[in-house]
Order: C-alpha cells, then structure tokens, then sequence
C-alpha cells in the first residue's frame, strides 16, 4: 500500500468513526481520489485539454433499520463530521428497511494470492508533450491512409488516469484498490456519392501504455469501418445467421445479465427467475464472470459487499449456474448471495477464425454496431438497430443499414453456434466474434 492510498484508508477510517459518533448503528465508507487527463485534436489543432482530479466520500448508513447513502467532497475535519451528523438525521426520517444491513464479518474479505496488475507506473510520468504528441499522431495517421472517399472531418482523442479508493466497513472490513487506464480513439466523417455523410470511430482502453494499439493501427482500423459503411442499405427482410462483431457482442450478451440481476429478480421482472440450474443454451456455451482477469478493465479483489472476489459461471455447458444478487437482494429473496453486479464477463474464444466460420454460411448478416435498441428482462424480448453487411460465404454482398434484429432470450441462446478465435480484450466484456443461427431481421420488403 502506498502513501496515498493509506492516507484514503486513514480518511475512511474517520469517516466510520464520524457516522458511529453521530448515532449510527453500522456504517460503510468508501473514500475515492481520481485523476484524468483528456485531449481531443481536429483539423491540426487541439480543440480540448482538461486535466480533473476528485477526492470524494461516499457513506451508507444504517440507522434504526432505516437505510439511506450521501456522498460529499468535502472532506475538511469540521465539515465531514457535520455532514455525516445530518446525514444520520435524515436517515431516521426514513421507512425501515432491515435488509440493508452489512453482511457479518466472516463473509467479508479480499482474495489472496493474486496480483492483478492494474498499475502502470509509466502512466504517473507520463508527460503532456507525450499525450500531445499521441493525439496528432493519431490524427495525422488517419490522413495519410486517406483514401479517395471525400473525408468531411476527423477527430482524434486521447485520454490516461487513474483511480484509488479505500473501504472500510463498521463491521470491521477494509480494503484498498488502484488502477490506471489509458486509451485512444478516432473519428471518421465522410461523404459518399449519394450525399450522405457516413461517419465510424475505432477505440481502445486498457490499463497498460504498452497494450494500446498503434495510432497507424487505430487510424486504419477506422478506415475501414468508415468505408464498408459506403453505399448501404437495407437487405431483405427474413432470417439470416448472425455474426456479431466482438467489440459490440457484449451489447448482446446483455439480454442475458439484465435478468439475471437481484433488482430484476426481487421486482418478478426476470424471465430466468425459475430457470437457475436449467440447460437454456446449447452444450458447449460458456460464459463466466472473472473479477480476477490480469489488467483487466473490470477486474477487482473485493465487491460493493465486501465479498473476497471469485470467478463464477453464468453458463457452464448451457447450464444457467449464477444470478447476480448482492446482500441486499439475496436477503430479500432468501437467497445466499453471489456479488451483486458482473466485472469481467468472459466468453471462451473458438478454434475458428471469423472468416472460417463466415465461408461456411451461404447467407449471413454480419453486425458491426448496434443502433439504440431495447430489452424487456420479463419477457427476454429484445430488439436492436443494426449496421453491418450481408455476406455470403464470407464475401460482402453489401454494407447493411436501416435494419433491425429482434427476437427473445430464450430462442437466441439456443441458436448460438460457436465463438470464432478473436476475443475482444479491450474492455470488461471479453467476448469473441459470436455465431447465432437463424435470427429475425428486418429492412427491405424485396
């Protein structure tokens, strides 16, 4: 533990200490320090420079049986200690509700043994020449691989911080947590023979500097989503294979944990409230939620609970295996609980490269983005806005738009066919390109 991070723990500490002075029977504190760095070029020139840094004191009270949560940034001695005094008052004033109490000690803790590795010291030295630098690189890269497509504007960004925060629970629990990010990103604004004014981005965030992409790799990564958008239009409407791209197929996955989780289940809005331990996809389909992934974007050693960290299946073989319930919910349900929302949800890659599994399809949708959309957790219906293109044997017959892929839970996780070998890793979602069969599309009547 470093020197900043013990003066968090120290601040959390005296926070528990303020909440339990003013009246209050058990207490949570979390104390966060932040740091970000944002920078975004366009045309030659930086259009924005922000540097914001943030102490802040976030508290849940449990007062009578009665619960209630405040935040303040004000942590001078005088000030916090007033603060946590209205905050018990107000917290009196409040309907009972026993279930928001803190799990018993025993339960709490932090895994052992691992290093995660969320720290990039090159992150604290890094210079604002460096970040300078980066950002026109970036842009200067997507010039040079200017095609002879019009490009009406692009912007480039560049973004690095982090965060650290110390809890500590009445209960006796505490813990510490560090993590930097840096990430890159560009935008693509061009003009095609119709008029129209198609527009793509290619993005990255990881912990590490080393693990970021080249700008050349970025920039033409852009490109070529920028131009595969050039002339689209809606294909026939019907039923096609699925192909989803791997940066987006966590945005479908999400039908899934929507109604796996406690406020879904505790309000009768889920339609997998009955289905814990039933096979609802096929043999073969994994998915697991891993906290304890190195460099991971959603990585942690402990939850909002003070659960130690564990990684647990959502899906083994199919198998429905956990719903995402936290203290509060579980004891509502009269459930044990597991941890109350997902960190890193990981599904295993395949053998097969995308463009294997796309030869094998006669006719097959591929989605590279997902417009806006909607989920019912009742029900599992979902419904989704599509760009992307019509393949056929792999081949692109033409870039799709203006279409909509709709359908429910429990007919897409039965139609999954199989990952293909490119596992996005980029973000909390590190899930492959994902192959469905036989999904309802629709766009042109002919």
């Amino acid at each position: 533990m470093n020197g900043s991070t013990a003066r968090l723990l120290a601040l959390a500490h005296k926070g528990v200490a303020h909440a339990h002075e003013a009246g209050a029977d058990q207490v949570a504190v979390t104390v966060i320090a932040s740091t970000f760095v944002d920078l975004a070029q366009r045309d030659g020139r930086l259009e924005q420079v922000s540097e914001s840094r943030s102490l802040s004191l976030s508290v849940r009270l449990l007062v009578a049986d009665r619960s209630s949560t405040h935040a303040t940034s004000d942590l001078r001695p005088q000030a916090l200690s007033a603060f946590l005094r209205r905050a018990v008052e107000v917290t009196r004033c409040l309907e009972p509700d026993p279930d928001r109490a803190l799990p018993p000690k025993e339960a709490c803790g932090v895994a052992e043994g691992v290093d995660l590795d969320l720290v990039d010291p090159a992150r604290v030295t890094l210079a604002f020449e460096t970040r300078r630098d980066r950002v026109a690189r970036l842009e200067k890269e997507v010039r040079i691989a200017e095609d002879r497509v019009p490009m009406r504007s692009c912007t480039a960004w560049w973004s690095d911080g982090s965060k650290s925060s110390a809890t500590v629970f009445s209960n006796g629990f505490e813990g510490t947590r560090e993590a930097s990010t840096v990430g890159a990103a560009v935008s693509i604004s061009v003009e095609d023979k119709e008029g129209r004014l198609p527009e793509a981005s290619s993005s990255y965030g990881c912990t590490h500097l080393p693990e970021l992409p080249s700008e050349r790799q970025i920039a033409r990564e852009a490109w070529e989503r920028v131009t595969a958008r050039l002339g689209s239009r809606p294909a026939a409407s019907g039923r096609y294979p699925l192909l989803v791209d791997r940066r987006v197929a966590g945005r479908l996955l999400e039908v899934l944990t929507g109604p796996l989780s406690g406020t879904a289940l505790h309000f009768g809005r889920s339609c997998l409230s009955s289905r814990l331990g039933e096979r609802i996809g096929p043999e073969g389909l994994h998915l697991w939620d891993d906290p304890l992934v190195p460099r991971g974007l959603g990585s942690q050693t402990y939850d909002a609970d003070g659960f130690p960290a564990v990684r647990r299946a959502i899906l083994e073989d199919g198998v429905l295996r956990t719903f995402f319930l936290g203290q509060y919910h579980a004891r509502r349900l009269g459930m044990d609980p597991t941890t109350a929302a997902p960190s890193n949800v990981v599904l295993p890659p395949g053998p097969r490269s995308v463009a294997e599994i796309a030869a094998d399809l006669p006719r097959a949708i591929y989605v590279e983005s997902f417009l806006g959309g909607s989920t019912n957790t009742t029900t599992g219906d979902f419904s989704f806005g599509i760009r992307g293109a019509l393949l056929s044997h792999g081949c692109v017959v033409h870039p799709v738009g203006e279409m909509n892929v709709a359908g429910n839970l429990l007919n897409l996780l039965p139609r999954f066919l199989e990952a293909a070998d490119d596992p996005w890793t980029f973000g909390a979602w590190r899930v492959p390109t994902l192959c469905f069969d036989d999904l309802s599309f629709s766009g042109s009547s002919a």
